[in-house]
């Protein structure tokens, strides 16, 4: 069975009987409070929301509590929501200028979809410091997010407040001016599963990412028409990698490879390395199924770095920053992200 373990090698880190999850710990002396934070937060302004949908009017809750308590009390919220819902993935991957990779479902999937999932992935969910995860929900809408700390953030509908404070009271946290988990202080975020070439039933947060944007019908909530850092620099044209699963009719099983290329938007990058795909396999196929599975951002000390420990690619003209180019194709093996 396909599922992920993590390293035992690792060991949790624990402050006065508070347990940290094993991929996030704090790196300086602080004093862990477990409680609640709340506040209402009136209704968006559904005319400057434009396309979006407008949240309502919300009780917005933060919860800090130890690592082993937070997939109970995740269960019990995720109860509280209706059938189909809208699944969120927060990933810090592998971009050079975006922390987080932020990815959403615009289409609503089943409960029973996400509880397999988390069933079948928990360590990645609730231990890795690389992910964070939750769900949101139109009508009732209800919001539940465990992010990459293990905080639970929890946005809800007043005809819910009750509910959700008397959950809280019944796992004994109680609200607090400031409570305090990994995030109050300096604080270190690593990836916690074991991969072994002779366990490769075991993946790692890269291909479990892949499987839950199959899963969860995932999109990265990034404007594609754009290139902007976290902080809404434009970049102009910067070097790119697109990892891919391709198939073809001749050859229906799933392959993989990566595209080294230069463009100004996510969208240009997908569409010149999908055509840099079909064009290198030159297969007479009657159709060609290209997926995207990540585009990423490089600097140029980066790939060189990459292309550095590989005698066998070729060698990149940096000076293509100036216009749309492909850099290099490989057509891969072992998929796993860089």
């Amino acid at each position: 069975m396909t599922t992920c373990q993590v390293d035992p090698s690792i060991e949790r880190k624990s402050i006065k009987g508070f347990k940290f999850p094993l991929g996030v710990y704090p790196v300086e002396t602080m004093t862990p409070m477990v409680g609640y934070s709340s506040e209402f937060e009136p209704a968006d302004n559904a005319e400057e929301m434009g396309d979006w949908e407008a949240w309502p009017d919300q009780y917005v809750f933060d919860v800090v509590m130890p690592t082993d308590r937070v997939e109970p009390f995740w269960h019990q919220l995720f109860a509280m929501m209706p059938g189909r819902i809208f699944p969120i993935i927060d990933y810090i991957g592998h971009d050079a200028y975006r922390e987080i990779d932020p990815y959403m479902a615009y289409e609503p999937i089943g409960k029973e979809k996400v509880i397999d999932a988390i069933r079948t992935f928990r360590p990645f969910f609730f231990e890795d410091g690389m992910v964070g995860f939750g769900a949101v929900s139109e009508d009732p809408f209800f919001y539940i997010f465990v992010d990459e700390h293990k905080i639970v953030t929890i946005r809800v509908e007043s005809q819910f407040k009750a509910r959700v404070e008397k959950l809280l009271a019944a796992f004994d946290i109680e609200p607090k001016e400031e409570p305090a988990g990994a995030d109050s202080a300096a604080h270190e975020h690593r990836a916690v599963l074991l991969t072994t070439p002779d366990h490769p039933e075991l993946l790692n947060g890269d291909e479990i990412l892949e499987r839950m944007r199959d899963a969860w019908n995932l999109v990265l909530n990034v404007d594609p028409e754009t290139n902007v850092d976290d902080e809404g620099k434009e970049l102009g044209i910067t070097l790119w990698r697109c990892f891919l699963r391709y198939a073809t009719d001749q050859n229906p099983d799933d392959q993989y490879a990566e595209v080294f290329l230069s463009t100004d938007s996510i969208r240009k990058a997908e569409e010149i390395s999908q055509h840099a795909i079909i064009t290198t396999i030159e297969s007479e196929s009657e159709w060609h199924d290209v997926i995207i599975i990540a585009v990423d951002r490089f600097t140029p000390e980066q790939l060189k770095e990459i292309f550095k420990q590989d005698a066998s690619a070729k060698s990149i003209d940096f000076s293509v920053l100036k216009e749309d180019s492909v850099l290099a194709v490989r057509l891969i093996m072992d998929k796993e992200q860089p």
